[in-house]
């Protein structure tokens, strides 16, 4: 039997589980394993500037391509305590990523030796499982099981923390023998879906309401296909966005409080069915239950047994990964059409084309300080349908949400349930790495940029390309927003004279000097056309230099951006709609007056 450490052994089963990628930062504690990492072989390595940063790398890593799983490795401590809000935001969507972590040696760890905290206990509540090994010998079927469990049942991260002690024995294990174990998840049974398919089919207006879950089971050519032989529209969540292309004839609109389209919203009310696949019913998507659910019946199918029911009890539930039912829900449909017994949706979608050409907003204006709105209506014209997107939390994730379009699965990636400032550029430059042949566009506020804004380094150091757009007003935008129901405008304001870059004003601090800095390259743009330019350019300079690129728009310091404090039939519209062509000119649809 071969002999080797046991942090080897871990090392030879990364590899053998399908890792080719890490991103950490290394300390005393994990130092053995790091030399394992080096004399192994096989597993790049990505260093971070913060094992924060790490941990939303190997989220977006993750999140790139169906199979991926991003591993971030950090030594004792603080090391891990810092990654537990990535490990917080990777729970919360349901997105597979391991954390390694070292720590004191094994006889010392309950006597306050340095460094030393109970981690596992810390990230129980955020993981599916969170282990400080004991035993040596135990390292090998911990990982195993890691990765069983990661690709189980609904997706979710692990935590394993390594004592120094437990690195460096030696322990016997065959890499060559190795084989991961089979993952489990739930399947629908043809009667469920045939009960299912009973109320579809007695309804007049259907939707579907189709959730991160699709994407996560790599099911959204079989969604498609379901939509497209049922005639039945679809409503992509936030984390769903992408499964059908916004141009889709069955694409009919995005719903919630913030994240959603006007034409969505009246879909959504108009309809009589609802069919939610592999999603949650979060609270920004449905707004008060009462308006939600009223005049509607409700078939759910999640992965996870519990979530059925959790927010509102459905007419019926399926407990079942997104891709097995809709391998069903795709056969009960072709023989149904075959038999004649499908009926004819093509004036319900029609419908509700006829809305999406009709109620939009407006995008097309000139001010200076630029609107956001003109930023997103230049990002539609700059950057193509490969492009990936990436962002967290925020008015300008809201509003581009509203305003974006997005045509591929795994082409929106954003932070849903967790929504922590300075997710953004770590999780692009995951992204990036996971993909360098497609192009990366992250969005940030100004302070969601700024919260993780070292880890511009990373890019430089690594070569890591991608373009940033920063919409900066100096403001904590969203939070003011909010405190207008509180009748405040308290400590959300940025703005300051900055006494190194006075052509600033009260814009505060100099993005572009900070971005070259740190080895990046920066546009500024304060007319908004301009920015068709700077994208352009923004473009080139990635490509040429092969570091991230952050385009700089100054914004006007206030702008309330459409959204509901209630629900789905309340929106908010602050600004001017679209009443002529020329007001929308980059909508999926030309609108209809």
């Amino acid at each position: 039997m071969p002999r080797m450490t046991a942090a080897r052994a871990a090392v030879e089963i990364l590899k053998r589980e399908g890792v080719t990628h890490a991103f950490g930062v290394p300390g005393a504690a994990i130092n053995p394993f790091y030399a394992a990492l080096k004399g192994a072989g096989g597993v790049d390595h990505t260093l971070a500037r913060h094992v924060e940063g790490a941990s939303h790398m190997a989220e977006g890593y993750t999140r790139t391509h169906p199979g991926n799983i991003g591993v971030c490795v950090g030594t004792s401590g603080p090391a891990g305590t810092d990654m537990i809000t990535g490990l917080y935001s990777a729970i919360g969507d349901s997105i597979p990523i391991l954390c390694i972590t070292g720590q004191a040696p094994t006889a010392v760890i309950q006597k306050e030796d340095f460094q030393a905290v109970d981690i596992a206990a810390i990230a129980k509540p955020v993981t599916k499982a969170a282990t400080t090994v004991m035993e040596a010998a135990q390292v090998p079927g911990v990982f195993q099981q890691a990765f069983h469990l990661m690709r189980s049942g609904r997706p979710g991260p692990v935590l394993i923390d390594l004592p120094i002690d437990v690195q460096l024995t030696e322990i016997d294990f065959d890499p060559e023998t190795y084989a991961p174990l089979p993952a489990f998840k739930p399947a629908a049974t043809r009667a469920q879906v045939e009960k299912a398919f009973a109320l579809l089919n007695a309804s007049e207006r259907p939707l579907i309401v189709a959730g991160g879950g699709i994407i996560n089971a790599d099911a959204s050519e079989l969604l498609r296909e379901f939509a497209e032989l049922t005639g039945t529209p679809v409503v992509p969540t936030l984390m769903g966005w992408g499964i059908v292309p916004d141009d889709h004839e069955l694409n009919a609109g995005m719903v919630g409080l913030q994240t959603s389209h006007r034409y969505g919203n009246a879909n959504f009310l108009e309809s009589d069915f609802v069919l939610g696949i592999g999603n949650r019913w979060a609270n920004r998507h449905t707004g008060k239950l009462d308006v939600y659910t009223q005049g509607r019946t409700f078939v759910h199918v999640d992965i996870e047994p519990t979530q059925i029911g959790k927010i509102f009890a459905p007419d019926y539930g399926i407990a079942s990964d997104a891709g097995a039912a809709l391998e069903l829900f795709v056969e009960v449909a072709k023989e149904l059409k075959a038999a004649g017994e499908l009926p004819d949706r093509g004036d319900w979608a029609a419908s509700t084309q006829e809305r999406k050409a009709r109620l939009q907003r407006r995008t097309h204006f000139d001010d200076i300080p630029m609107k956001p709105q003109r930023v997103y209506e230049e990002m539609n014209k700059a950057f193509g349908p490969e492009t990936r997107y990436v962002t967290t939390i925020g008015l300008s994730q809201i509003a581009g949400a509203q305003m974006l379009h997005v045509y591929k699965p795994r082409h929106w990636i954003n932070c849903g349930q967790a929504g922590p400032l300075g997710w953004t550029i770590p999780a692009a430059l995951g992204v990036a790495t996971a993909d360098p042949e497609t192009p990366v566009v992250a969005l940030s506020g100004d302070y969601d940029f700024q919260f993780m804004i070292e880890e511009l380094a990373v890019g430089a150091q690594h070569r890591i390309p991608y373009v940033h757009v920063l919409v900066n007003n100096a403001y904590l935008g969203l939070i003011r927003q909010a405190q207008r129901n509180l009748d405040i405008n308290f400590q959300v304001n940025l703005e300051f004279e900055n006494i190194n870059a006075p052509e600033l004003g009260v814009y505060g601090v100099d993005h572009v000097r900070v971005a070259e800095g740190l080895g990046c390259k920066a546009v500024r743009v304060t007319d908004p056309s301009r920015l068709g330019a700077a994208f352009e350019e923004a473009k080139k300079l990635a490509a040429e230099h092969r570091v991230p690129v952050v385009v700089e728009a100054i914004l006007e310091r206030i702008t309330n951006i459409s959204m509901s404090g209630s629900d789905i039939a309340s929106v908010q519209e602050w600004e001017d709609l679209a009443t002529e062509p020329g007001h929308a000119p980059t909508a999926v649809k030309p609108l209809k007056v």
